[in-house]
């Protein structure tokens, strides 16, 4: 009984460091999935919430995207993205597959957002949009320093058309209305001088 009892105290007198397990460790997170996170910041601190500023950490000041005709710097780059923000304001960009390979991150993406707001002399139209694309960017460093995207251009188009087709079509007939309108105008204004000219010929 004496033994139980001691060995009984031994077992609890243990301190609970040495009783449990000791924790593993945490593996360190790996330079791709590094950059993935790096990606995912576009996305998410840019588009997402519209912080630009966050550019200064994301990107390396000679960013170059390399468009299919021109490369663009990193103020066009940007530029081009707030304007997107402004023409849709409610834009987000769902990540639908994204994976790693050195220094290469390559995301397919789905953009979606509704034409709430002015595009220049264009008054905002209320169609909705969705587009999916795909951008590779090459990381160093942990910014980005070049991008190569891709989506299909028509497939907006075709959308806004959809959606906007009898707008169009009364614009149209409105535009034809006030050309024959112009045309008649004209016409008896060059009938009357003609009259007018005419009689002195004789």
């Amino acid at each position: 009984m004496k033994t139980f009892l001691l060995l009984l105290l031994m077992i609890v007198s243990i301190p609970p460091a040495l009783a449990s397990n000791p924790a593993s460790p945490v593996p360190a997170a790996s330079p791709r999935d590094l950059n993935k996170a790096v990606a995912r910041r576009v996305f998410e601190d840019i588009f997402h919430r519209g912080d630009f500023k966050a550019a200064d950490q994301i990107y390396a000041p000679d960013f170059v995207n390399h468009g299919v005709h021109r490369d663009a710097s990193l103020e066009e780059d940007l530029a081009a993205a707030r304007w997107e923000k402004t023409v849709l304001p409610d834009l987000t960009i769902t990540v639908d597959l994204i994976t790693a390979d050195q220094d290469l991150v390559t995301v397919v993406w789905t953009a979606r957002g509704t034409n709430t707001g002015r595009a220049g002399w264009f008054p905002a139209t209320g169609a909705r949009v969705e587009l999916r694309g795909i951008t590779v960017w090459r990381i160093a460093n942990g910014k980005i320093r070049e991008e190569w995207t891709s989506f299909d251009l028509l497939r907006v188009v075709r959308q806004l058309l959809a959606q906007l087709k009898w707008r169009l079509l009364g614009l149209l007939c409105t535009l034809v209305i006030v050309l024959w309108l112009v045309g008649r105008i004209v016409r008896k204004i060059l009938i009357a001088s003609w009259a007018r000219i005419a009689p002195t010929n004789s």
